[in-house]
């Protein structure tokens, strides 16, 4: 999730691989067990992304 939310805000093109449908089948298992789960998970991903992002230098114009 934090890598797809990077990607999306820095504007790079996400092309599906072959192991995607892996990866969101076990996101299908996670949220079968447990449906609030996604929160949880797009919050850290979200606190992620927004770290990587502090890291960055502030461009000057």
């Amino acid at each position: 999730l934090g890598a797809a939310m990077l990607c999306a805000s820095l504007g790079i093109a996400n092309d599906p691989r072959p192991d995607h449908a892996q990866y969101i089948d076990n996101w299908l298992h996670a949220l079968a067990y447990d449906p609030k789960y996604i929160f949880l998970a797009a919050s850290q991903a979200q606190k992620a992304a927004d770290f990587l992002h502090s890291l960055q230098p502030v461009a000057q114009m």
